[in-house]
């Protein structure tokens, strides 16, 4: 099992989602941004360095975390830890994305999410994003 951090980052009523690359594995689908733990690494130093990576900014204090384990058809399995966070710096910046938008719930709804993310997602439209 590959252990997982990715970030739920919400600003005035709206969250951060981003679309895989069209030849990556999960090509196209949409997800939080995150990435896989290094060794000896804990789930908040990986959020910050993949969100580093990924969208060149630096992540405030996390708020909350959920753990969830995620079973793929291909046979892909995952422990996602999700980190709430509500402040950012830096001009974010796509190094990695197919897209990437901030949605409205309703907007988020309406996208072909990853299928390891529905779960979460279900429950973020449920809430309207409040943390």
């Amino acid at each position: 099992m590959r252990h997982v951090a990715v970030g739920i980052l919400v600003d005035h009523g709206r969250v951060l989602i981003c679309q895989r690359k069209k030849g990556a594995r999960y090509g196209l689908k949409w997800e939080f941004p995150g990435g896989k733990f290094e060794e000896g690494e804990h789930a908040e130093a990986c959020l910050r360095r993949e969100l580093l990576e990924e969208l060149s900014i630096t992540v405030g204090p996390v708020r909350k975390m959920e753990v969830e384990v995620s079973h793929y058809d291909d046979g892909g399995m995952f422990q996602v830890h999700y980190c709430y966070v509500t402040e950012f710096s830096g001009a974010l910046v796509n190094n990695v994305f197919e897209n990437v938008r901030w949605v409205t719930p309703d907007e988020l709804q309406s996208l072909d999410i990853l299928q390891g993310n529905r779960g979460i997602v279900g429950r973020l439209i449920a809430s309207r994003f409040s943390l």
